[in-house]
Protein backbone atom coordinates (compact mmCIF):
# COMPACT_ATOMS: atom_id res chain seq x y z
CA UNK A 1 0.00 0.00 0.00
CA UNK A 2 1.45 3.35 -1.01
CA UNK A 3 -0.23 5.91 1.56
CA UNK A 4 0.46 9.84 1.01
CA UNK A 5 0.74 11.62 4.66
CA UNK A 6 0.20 15.30 5.36
CA UNK A 7 1.61 17.15 8.73
CA UNK A 8 0.17 20.66 9.15
CA UNK A 9 -0.48 20.81 12.97
CA UNK A 10 1.73 24.17 13.64
CA UNK A 11 4.36 25.67 12.17
CA UNK A 12 5.95 23.16 9.83
CA UNK A 13 4.19 21.69 6.29
CA UNK A 14 5.64 18.07 6.16
CA UNK A 15 3.97 15.45 3.15
CA UNK A 16 5.61 12.36 2.31
CA UNK A 17 5.16 8.78 0.51
CA UNK A 18 5.15 5.71 2.62
CA UNK A 19 5.28 2.01 0.82
CA UNK A 20 4.55 -0.83 2.95
CA UNK A 21 6.51 -3.03 0.51
CA UNK A 22 9.44 -0.84 -0.01
CA UNK A 23 9.61 1.94 2.94
CA UNK A 24 9.60 5.70 2.48
CA UNK A 25 9.75 6.40 -0.74
CA UNK A 26 9.99 10.54 -0.63
CA UNK A 27 9.51 13.30 1.73
CA UNK A 28 9.48 17.10 1.96
CA UNK A 29 9.25 19.48 4.91
CA UNK A 30 8.91 23.14 5.04
CA UNK A 31 9.94 25.11 8.35
CA UNK A 32 7.72 28.37 9.29
CA UNK A 33 10.77 29.70 11.45
CA UNK A 34 12.05 32.77 9.72
CA UNK A 35 7.76 33.85 9.13
CA UNK A 36 7.35 33.92 13.28
CA UNK A 37 10.80 34.57 14.27
CA UNK A 38 10.17 38.23 14.28
CA UNK A 39 7.18 37.71 16.81
CA UNK A 40 8.96 35.49 19.16
CA UNK A 41 6.88 32.54 18.45
CA UNK A 42 4.05 31.02 16.48
CA UNK A 43 1.46 33.01 15.25
CA UNK A 44 -1.77 30.29 14.39
CA UNK A 45 -3.58 32.82 11.46
CA UNK A 46 -0.34 33.06 9.63
CA UNK A 47 0.71 29.50 10.31
CA UNK A 48 -2.74 28.42 8.48
CA UNK A 49 -2.27 30.91 5.80
CA UNK A 50 1.60 29.60 5.63
CA UNK A 51 -0.04 26.08 4.92
CA UNK A 52 -2.66 27.00 2.06
CA UNK A 53 0.17 28.25 -0.08
CA UNK A 54 3.22 25.65 0.49
CA UNK A 55 0.97 21.99 0.96
CA UNK A 56 0.50 21.80 -2.41
CA UNK A 57 3.09 22.46 -4.29
CA UNK A 58 4.70 20.29 -1.39
CA UNK A 59 2.58 17.08 -2.44
CA UNK A 60 3.56 17.90 -6.10
CA UNK A 61 7.36 17.45 -5.28
CA UNK A 62 6.99 14.88 -3.19
CA UNK A 63 5.41 12.60 -5.83
CA UNK A 64 7.93 13.73 -8.14
CA UNK A 65 10.58 12.84 -5.70
CA UNK A 66 9.19 9.68 -5.02
CA UNK A 67 8.75 8.68 -8.86
CA UNK A 68 4.84 8.18 -8.45
CA UNK A 69 2.09 10.12 -9.65
CA UNK A 70 -0.93 10.46 -7.81
CA UNK A 71 -3.20 7.87 -9.13
CA UNK A 72 -0.62 5.50 -8.15
CA UNK A 73 -1.56 6.09 -4.16
CA UNK A 74 -3.59 3.97 -2.51
CA UNK A 75 -4.96 5.79 0.62
CA UNK A 76 -4.24 9.58 2.01
CA UNK A 77 -3.41 10.03 6.19
CA UNK A 78 -3.18 13.30 7.79
CA UNK A 79 -2.50 14.88 11.18
CA UNK A 80 -6.31 15.89 12.74
CA UNK A 81 -4.60 16.70 15.97
CA UNK A 82 -3.72 17.23 18.32
CA UNK A 83 -2.75 21.15 17.20
CA UNK A 84 -3.60 24.68 15.97
CA UNK A 85 -7.33 23.91 14.79
CA UNK A 86 -6.84 26.07 11.33
CA UNK A 87 -3.31 24.58 10.72
CA UNK A 88 -5.14 21.02 10.92
CA UNK A 89 -8.35 22.12 9.03
CA UNK A 90 -5.68 23.14 6.12
CA UNK A 91 -4.03 19.68 5.93
CA UNK A 92 -7.29 17.93 6.69
CA UNK A 93 -9.09 19.70 3.81
CA UNK A 94 -6.51 18.79 1.28
CA UNK A 95 -6.45 15.45 2.22
CA UNK A 96 -10.27 14.58 2.86
CA UNK A 97 -10.23 16.35 -1.16
CA UNK A 98 -7.75 14.40 -2.37
CA UNK A 99 -8.85 11.21 -1.25
CA UNK A 100 -12.61 11.66 -2.69
CA UNK A 101 -11.21 12.71 -6.06
CA UNK A 102 -8.81 9.61 -6.03
CA UNK A 103 -11.65 7.16 -4.56
CA UNK A 104 -9.26 6.40 -1.91
CA UNK A 105 -9.70 5.57 1.83
CA UNK A 106 -8.51 8.27 4.34
CA UNK A 107 -7.21 8.12 7.59
CA UNK A 108 -6.67 10.98 10.70
CA UNK A 109 -3.67 10.96 12.21
CA UNK A 110 -3.10 11.52 15.89
CA UNK A 111 0.23 14.13 16.14
CA UNK A 112 1.58 12.21 19.07
CA UNK A 113 1.02 8.29 17.65
CA UNK A 114 3.02 9.76 14.92
CA UNK A 115 6.24 10.79 16.48
CA UNK A 116 5.86 7.83 19.00
CA UNK A 117 5.95 5.53 16.00
CA UNK A 118 8.68 7.55 13.98
CA UNK A 119 11.38 5.43 15.24
CA UNK A 120 10.15 2.44 13.60
CA UNK A 121 10.19 3.29 10.22
CA UNK A 122 13.78 3.55 10.74
CA UNK A 123 16.03 0.28 8.85
CA UNK A 124 17.25 -1.52 12.09
CA UNK A 125 19.97 -4.10 11.96
CA UNK A 126 17.93 -5.66 15.37
CA UNK A 127 14.28 -5.16 13.65
CA UNK A 128 11.81 -2.85 15.06
CA UNK A 129 11.19 -2.98 18.02
CA UNK A 130 7.78 -4.36 19.17
CA UNK A 131 5.62 -3.86 21.98
CA UNK A 132 5.22 -3.96 24.72
CA UNK A 133 7.56 -0.88 25.54
CA UNK A 134 8.06 2.69 26.60
CA UNK A 135 7.76 5.70 24.61
CA UNK A 136 9.42 9.08 25.80
CA UNK A 137 7.49 11.55 24.06
CA UNK A 138 9.63 14.76 24.79
CA UNK A 139 8.78 17.77 22.67
CA UNK A 140 7.87 21.51 22.83
CA UNK A 141 4.24 21.11 23.62
CA UNK A 142 4.98 17.39 25.44
CA UNK A 143 6.53 15.81 27.89
CA UNK A 144 5.35 12.37 27.89
CA UNK A 145 6.31 8.75 28.91
CA UNK A 146 3.71 5.99 27.82
CA UNK A 147 3.87 2.34 28.22
CA UNK A 148 3.25 0.85 24.43
CA UNK A 149 1.05 -2.54 25.35
CA UNK A 150 0.40 -2.44 21.23
CA UNK A 151 0.04 -0.26 18.13
CA UNK A 152 -2.99 1.92 19.57
CA UNK A 153 -3.08 0.78 23.30
CA UNK A 154 -1.41 3.69 25.53
CA UNK A 155 -1.00 3.96 28.91
CA UNK A 156 -0.20 7.37 30.35
CA UNK A 157 2.78 6.69 32.89
CA UNK A 158 3.78 9.98 33.83
CA UNK A 159 3.64 13.74 32.25
CA UNK A 160 4.71 17.05 32.75
CA UNK A 161 3.07 18.94 35.27
CA UNK A 162 3.89 22.40 33.84
CA UNK A 163 6.50 23.12 30.78
CA UNK A 164 6.89 20.72 28.55
CA UNK A 165 11.00 20.23 28.03
CA UNK A 166 11.24 21.46 24.56
CA UNK A 167 9.02 24.53 25.87
CA UNK A 168 11.70 24.58 28.78
CA UNK A 169 14.40 24.98 26.57
CA UNK A 170 13.11 27.39 24.24
CA UNK A 171 12.00 29.65 27.91
CA UNK A 172 15.21 29.59 29.10
CA UNK A 173 16.99 31.01 25.36
CA UNK A 174 15.29 33.63 25.81
CA UNK A 175 15.46 34.12 29.39
CA UNK A 176 19.34 34.37 27.86
CA UNK A 177 18.61 36.86 25.45
CA UNK A 178 18.98 34.04 22.08
CA UNK A 179 16.93 34.53 19.11
CA UNK A 180 13.73 32.36 18.44
CA UNK A 181 13.45 29.07 18.21
CA UNK A 182 15.87 29.39 21.11
CA UNK A 183 15.89 25.28 22.06
CA UNK A 184 18.28 24.04 19.16
CA UNK A 185 20.63 27.25 19.96
CA UNK A 186 20.60 26.62 23.72
CA UNK A 187 21.44 23.06 23.06
CA UNK A 188 24.27 24.33 20.50
CA UNK A 189 25.51 26.86 23.17
CA UNK A 190 25.50 24.09 25.93
CA UNK A 191 28.56 21.99 23.40
CA UNK A 192 30.71 24.80 24.63
CA UNK A 193 29.97 25.35 28.64
CA UNK A 194 32.11 24.08 31.43
CA UNK A 195 30.31 20.84 33.01
CA UNK A 196 29.58 21.16 36.63
CA UNK A 197 30.46 24.96 36.94
CA UNK A 198 26.42 25.91 37.32
CA UNK A 199 24.35 22.65 39.04
CA UNK A 200 20.65 22.83 38.89
CA UNK A 201 17.88 20.74 41.01
CA UNK A 202 17.27 17.43 38.84
CA UNK A 203 13.34 18.28 39.11
CA UNK A 204 10.75 16.01 41.09
CA UNK A 205 13.60 13.38 40.95
CA UNK A 206 13.79 13.12 45.00
CA UNK A 207 10.31 11.97 44.94
CA UNK A 208 8.09 8.61 43.87
CA UNK A 209 6.73 8.86 40.72
CA UNK A 210 7.15 9.62 36.75
CA UNK A 211 5.75 13.12 36.22
CA UNK A 212 8.06 16.03 35.66
CA UNK A 213 8.22 19.96 36.23
CA UNK A 214 10.54 22.10 34.60
CA UNK A 215 8.65 25.46 35.26
CA UNK A 216 11.26 25.83 38.58
CA UNK A 217 14.24 24.58 37.08
CA UNK A 218 13.59 27.75 34.22
CA UNK A 219 13.10 29.95 37.42
CA UNK A 220 16.67 28.81 39.19
CA UNK A 221 18.59 29.73 35.58
CA UNK A 222 17.22 32.64 35.68
CA UNK A 223 18.29 33.85 38.78
CA UNK A 224 21.55 32.58 37.91
CA UNK A 225 21.50 34.33 35.09
CA UNK A 226 20.53 37.58 36.94
CA UNK A 227 23.52 36.82 39.05
CA UNK A 228 26.04 35.79 36.56
CA UNK A 229 28.30 38.94 34.95
CA UNK A 230 26.20 38.01 31.88
CA UNK A 231 28.82 37.14 29.49
CA UNK A 232 29.36 35.14 26.51
CA UNK A 233 30.93 32.69 28.65
CA UNK A 234 28.72 32.63 31.38
CA UNK A 235 25.63 32.13 28.97
CA UNK A 236 27.43 29.27 27.64
CA UNK A 237 28.16 27.45 31.36
CA UNK A 238 24.40 28.45 32.34
CA UNK A 239 23.14 26.32 28.98
CA UNK A 240 25.15 23.52 30.09
CA UNK A 241 24.17 23.44 33.59
CA UNK A 242 20.46 23.40 32.37
CA UNK A 243 20.81 20.71 29.23
CA UNK A 244 22.46 18.93 32.19
CA UNK A 245 19.44 18.64 34.65
CA UNK A 246 16.96 18.40 32.12
CA UNK A 247 19.01 15.30 30.19
CA UNK A 248 19.22 14.07 33.97
CA UNK A 249 15.58 14.40 35.13
CA UNK A 250 14.33 12.33 31.55
CA UNK A 251 17.04 9.45 31.95
CA UNK A 252 16.08 9.21 35.54
CA UNK A 253 12.24 9.00 34.91
CA UNK A 254 12.83 6.87 32.05
CA UNK A 255 15.06 4.25 34.24
CA UNK A 256 12.24 4.14 36.38
CA UNK A 257 9.08 3.82 33.70
CA UNK A 258 11.29 1.12 32.69
CA UNK A 259 10.81 -0.52 35.97
CA UNK A 260 7.43 -0.05 36.47
CA UNK A 261 6.58 -1.28 32.72
CA UNK A 262 8.57 -4.33 33.40
CA UNK A 263 10.11 -4.24 29.83
CA UNK A 264 13.58 -2.81 28.43
CA UNK A 265 12.85 -1.44 25.30
CA UNK A 266 13.13 2.51 25.06
CA UNK A 267 11.71 4.71 22.16
CA UNK A 268 12.42 8.16 22.29
CA UNK A 269 10.84 10.44 19.70
CA UNK A 270 9.68 14.29 19.79
CA UNK A 271 11.85 17.70 18.70
CA UNK A 272 14.19 17.43 22.09
CA UNK A 273 14.98 13.55 21.23
CA UNK A 274 17.34 15.37 18.76
CA UNK A 275 19.68 16.24 22.00
CA UNK A 276 22.93 14.84 21.56
CA UNK A 277 23.55 14.36 25.13
CA UNK A 278 19.97 12.90 26.07
CA UNK A 279 20.63 10.44 23.55
CA UNK A 280 23.66 9.44 24.78
CA UNK A 281 22.81 9.79 28.13
CA UNK A 282 19.67 7.40 27.58
CA UNK A 283 21.86 4.88 25.57
CA UNK A 284 24.52 4.60 28.09
CA UNK A 285 21.51 3.98 30.44
CA UNK A 286 20.17 0.82 27.95
CA UNK A 287 23.11 -0.48 27.55
CA UNK A 288 24.01 -0.94 31.54
CA UNK A 289 20.50 -2.55 31.70
CA UNK A 290 21.06 -4.47 28.98
CA UNK A 291 18.21 -3.42 27.18
CA UNK A 292 17.50 -1.27 24.01
CA UNK A 293 16.99 2.18 23.43
CA UNK A 294 15.26 3.62 19.39
CA UNK A 295 15.24 6.81 18.19
CA UNK A 296 14.04 8.09 14.60
CA UNK A 297 16.73 10.27 12.45
CA UNK A 298 16.77 14.18 13.90
CA UNK A 299 15.22 15.18 10.65
CA UNK A 300 12.26 12.70 12.06
CA UNK A 301 11.97 13.84 15.63
CA UNK A 302 10.37 17.26 14.65
CA UNK A 303 6.99 17.29 13.27
CA UNK A 304 7.24 15.82 9.33
CA UNK A 305 5.00 14.13 7.07
CA UNK A 306 6.58 10.38 7.08
CA UNK A 307 5.18 9.44 10.93
CA UNK A 308 1.68 10.49 9.22
CA UNK A 309 2.06 8.08 6.44
CA UNK A 310 4.04 5.64 7.96
CA UNK A 311 1.43 5.96 11.19
CA UNK A 312 -2.09 6.38 8.94
CA UNK A 313 -0.33 2.94 6.57
CA UNK A 314 -0.68 0.77 9.91
CA UNK A 315 -4.06 2.21 10.74
CA UNK A 316 -5.04 1.59 6.44
CA UNK A 317 -3.73 -2.25 6.61
CA UNK A 318 -5.93 -2.67 9.57
CA UNK A 319 -9.21 -1.32 8.04
CA UNK A 320 -9.68 1.67 9.43
CA UNK A 321 -10.52 5.15 7.79
CA UNK A 322 -12.19 8.03 8.12
CA UNK A 323 -16.01 8.93 6.15
CA UNK A 324 -15.84 12.25 3.69
CA UNK A 325 -16.49 14.66 6.45
CA UNK A 326 -13.78 17.03 7.20
CA UNK A 327 -12.94 17.00 11.07
CA UNK A 328 -10.08 17.91 13.47
CA UNK A 329 -9.38 17.35 16.94
CA UNK A 330 -6.85 19.52 18.21
CA UNK A 331 -7.55 18.17 21.74
CA UNK A 332 -7.11 14.55 21.24
CA UNK A 333 -6.27 11.93 24.32
CA UNK A 334 -4.03 9.18 22.68
CA UNK A 335 -5.84 6.81 24.96
CA UNK A 336 -8.90 6.97 23.49
CA UNK A 337 -7.23 5.75 19.54
CA UNK A 338 -8.38 2.23 18.66
CA UNK A 339 -5.70 -0.32 18.80
CA UNK A 340 -4.12 -1.64 15.76
CA UNK A 341 -3.44 -5.62 15.56
CA UNK A 342 -0.60 -7.45 14.35
CA UNK A 343 3.17 -6.90 13.89
CA UNK A 344 4.66 -3.83 12.70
Amino acid sequence: MKVLGIETSCDETGVAVYDTDLGLRAHALYSQIALHAQYGGVVPELASRDHVRKLLPLVRQTLAESGMTVDEIDGVAYTAGPGLVGALLVGAGVARSLAWALDVPAVAVHHMEGHLLAPLIEDDPQGRPQPPFVALLVSGGHTQLVAVDAIGRYRLLGETLDDAAGEAFDKTAKLMGLPYPGGPQLAALAEQGRPGTYRFPRPMTNRPGLDFSFSGLKTQVLLAWRDSEQSDEARADIARGFEDAVVDTLAIKCERALDEAGCETLVVAGGVGANKRLRAKLADMAQRRGGRVCFPRPAFCTDNGAMIAFAGALRLLAGQHEDAAVRVTPRWDMATLPEVGGQV
